[in-house]
């Protein structure tokens, strides 16, 4: 599996000034990677706003057609005409959960979880619509740039899904040498460390900044006498 293959999304509801009313967060994430791909916030529940989400996702990560699979439950939004032909146009193939089964759409259901039990999620309600959209935009920066995701080895999932995972050891190792007084004149555990990442680097066929990368350890492994 790589980034943007399979895509797991949902809604769910947050608290609105109003009781009984409620503001619905709309949400899309990529299971290799874990990257939130795509999410809006609205005060309803809609397939066209579902749609409109659906094919703007698919703009920016330029999505192929037959390439994608994005899965769901089985929610009206979800099943909504305006949805399905979206998806039909775009040649997106949909998966839903089986019937009466509760927990068959997991990546979801986990990343909700996070949403609502991280420490800046407000105790009181949202007053308004921006300010909603306004948290969303923030925790969605802290997650994909920031957290260390412990599904994917530590790394962040904006790092998983362009590819740059491979590029942490040779960091790490790059640092430890940079801060060393000694010199590159005898082989030691960081050449293998940088080699082993150069050889995973070229036999990689999805790293955004591979080109970079791979020139970049060929210039410094070139240092070893």
């Amino acid at each position: 599996m790589t980034a943007n293959e399979i895509y797991s999304w949902d809604i769910t509801y947050l608290l609105s000034p109003i009781k009984g009313q409620y503001y619905y967060l709309y949400m899309v994430m990529d299971i290799y990677s874990r990257k939130i791909v795509g999410w809006q916030v609205h005060d309803c529940e809609s397939s066209a706003h579902a749609a409109d989400l659906i094919a703007d996702i698919a703009y920016r990560e330029k999505i192929d057609k037959n390439q994608l699979v994005i899965h769901s439950d089985n929610g009206s939004p979800m099943k909504g005409a305006t949805l399905r032909a979206k998806m039909i146009d775009l040649e997106i193939s949909p998966s839903y959960s089986r019937p009466r089964v509760s927990n068959d759409n997991p990546y979801s259901e986990s990343l909700f979880k996070t949403v609502k039990y991280h420490h800046t999620f407000p105790e009181n309600p949202f007053t308004c619509l921006n300010e909603a959209r306004s948290w969303v935009e923030q925790f969605v920066h802290w997650y994909n740039d920031e957290h260390q995701h412990s599904a994917i080895k530590f790394v962040t999932p904006n790092q998983r899904h362009n590819g740059n995972e491979w590029f942490l050891p040779m960091q790490k190792a790059l640092d430890k040498v940079r801060y060393s007084r000694e010199r590159f004149s005898v082989l030691s555990a960081d050449f293998f460390i940088l080699l082993g990442c150069l050889r995973q680097l070229q036999r990689t066929k999805y790293c955004a900044n591979k080109s970079s990368h791979c020139l970049i350890l060929m210039k410094v492994l070139k240092q070893y006498r």
